[in-house]
């Protein structure tokens, strides 16, 4: 699972798998459902991020984790 958030545009995409996204549904204002082939959640597109999610603090809680990753792209 990877969390991308894009400054330019205010947007916040949570990937949830490598696989390509076939079809979308905007479940919410700003926010988009993206599913694969097979019917899959795939990934979570939160358009005006700063405004919809509390971006400033991410928790996390008994996840079964094999690696956990911080990327700085500054």
């Amino acid at each position: 699972m990877k969390f991308n958030y894009y400054p330019e545009t205010d947007s916040l995409y949570i990937s949830l798998s490598e696989k390509t996204s076939v079809d979308s549904y905007e479940i919410a204002p700003n926010i988009v459902l993206d599913f694969d082939s097979e019917g899959q959640l795939i990934g979570i597109d939160i358009d005006h991020a700063s405004q919809n999610v509390d971006l400033t603090r991410l928790e996390a809680s008994s996840l079964p984790l094999k690696s956990l990753a911080f990327v700085n792209s500054k």
